[in-house]
């Protein structure tokens, strides 16, 4: 819907290349998984499309719209791109058709309009005009199009900001614009929901994990308390180490089966409140055996990398861990990384057989056993943060009834 008259002839726009363009962002909106990313995109393309200097992205959430992503060039030359995204985002407001992202949430139309200053009184809607003056910038022309999926259930609002000719001059957004950009709209909104349901069947897959590894440590009071913590100290070695955002969250969501293979120890080895005999012992140190066993034929990463991390975390850098005395790099980097974040929180915490650790006295320890136990380098990425482990630690603390 077209609420203003367009007055300025449209300036000449080469179709064919415009949807060449289309196209390319289409297969690309199809392999993007990460949200803010895909938000980032998808607006950035939309603002090159249509040759406007700003834009913003809301995300429907109930009877609110959410500020997702903003992009400002004027603003972002003068005061910085940081200024721009981080200045109004994820401020959440009612759906109204008072506002006008609000009027085409709820409408599902998509208004242009010549001068944000000029809205017919008869129109619902007005400009907020609070951000102009905050920010000493001058909205003019306005392009709002709803998110539509296939079944027409609007899941945002992609709204672009003062549409520029070749010479510079804001004119209102022209119709074969308007019509390429609902197209580009509509596109977004297919990939958005594919990458919800890929997310929410991703975090399905992850809440499964770590639910299976409690179940593993069951008969411990603090098991899910333990697994967090050592997990998200995996995940703080992996980021001190400088590893790939994707290799960091692998390990996350990987390293809470370390000892799924206390499945097969008997009751009688694993809560003993003394220590282990000989042969105990030996029964006990089969549970990386056990684990590999349970998580073999892993036909997905986080299960094969859970595989490797169960059956080697308890190898040493030294070449005297177990099972297989494996010595320094021959170890997998996975396990390296939670061996380290493994005994750290057995040093902090109580079991059975022996009272917890202070913190102080943990961290040197781990120090102390750096090139013996541990690959020196992932100590030295582990005690690089102290403040954050604490904070790890005190996150993740045992509720009352535990014996940590």
């Amino acid at each position: 819907m077209k609420i203003i008259t367009q007055l300025i002839s449209p300036p000449m726009i080469d179709t064919v290349k415009l949807l060449y363009r289309l196209n390319k962002i289409g297969i690309a909106l199809s392999v993007l998984s990460d949200v803010n990313s895909f938000f980032e995109y998808i607006l950035k393309e939309a603002r090159e499309f249509t040759n406007c200097d700003a834009g913003t992205l809301y995300t429907v959430h109930d009877d609110q719209l959410e500020l997702t992503v903003s992009q400002n060039q004027t603003l972002s030359e003068r005061a910085g791109d940081n200024v721009v995204k981080t200045s109004y985002i994820n401020e959440m407001m009612p759906i109204s058709n008072q506002s006008i992202a609000g009027y085409v949430t709820l409408t599902g139309k998509t208004v242009n309009i010549e001068n944000a200053y000029q809205i017919p009184s008869r129109f619902p809607f007005k400009h907020n005009k609070s951000f102009d003056l905050k920010a000493d910038y001058k909205t003019i022309s306005i392009l709002t199009v709803p998110m539509k999926d296939p079944s027409e259930r609007i899941l945002g609002v992609l709204q672009l900001i003062n549409h520029k000719e070749q010479n510079g001059d804001i004119v209102t957004f022209p119709e074969k614009l308007v019509e390429l950009t609902q197209s580009l709209a509509s596109q977004a909104a297919v990939a958005y929901r594919n990458v919800t349901y890929q997310n929410e069947l991703k975090q399905a897959h992850y809440d499964t994990i770590f639910r299976l590894s409690v179940a593993a440590e069951f008969k411990d009071t603090d098991t899910a308390n333990h697994i967090k913590r050592m997990s998200n100290y995996c995940f703080l070695i992996a980021e001190n180490l400088g590893l790939p955002v994707e290799e960091q969250e692998l390990i996350l969501h990987a390293a809470p089966m370390h000892d799924i293979g206390k499945i097969g120890i008997p009751d009688s080895i694993l809560l003993k409140p003394a220590k282990l005999n000989k042969t105990e012992w030996e029964e006990m140190k089969k549970h990386t055996i056990y684990g590999a066993k349970i998580l073999e034929n892993a036909r997905d990463k986080i299960t094969e990398t859970s595989r490797l991390i169960a059956l080697h975390h308890h190898e040493r850098w030294d070449g005297k861990g177990y099972p297989f005395g494996l010595h320094k790099e021959e170890i997998p980097i996975y396990a390296r990384i939670c061996t380290i974040a493994d005994v750290f929180d057995a040093l902090t915490s109580k079991r059975p057989y022996k009272q917890s650790f202070p913190l102080e006295k943990s961290l040197k320890i781990i120090k102390m056993e750096s090139g013996t136990i541990f690959d020196p380098e992932f100590v030295e990425a582990f005690l690089a943060y102290p403040d954050k482990i604490s904070q790890i630690k005190e996150k993740y603390v045992a509720d009352q009834h535990s014996s940590d």
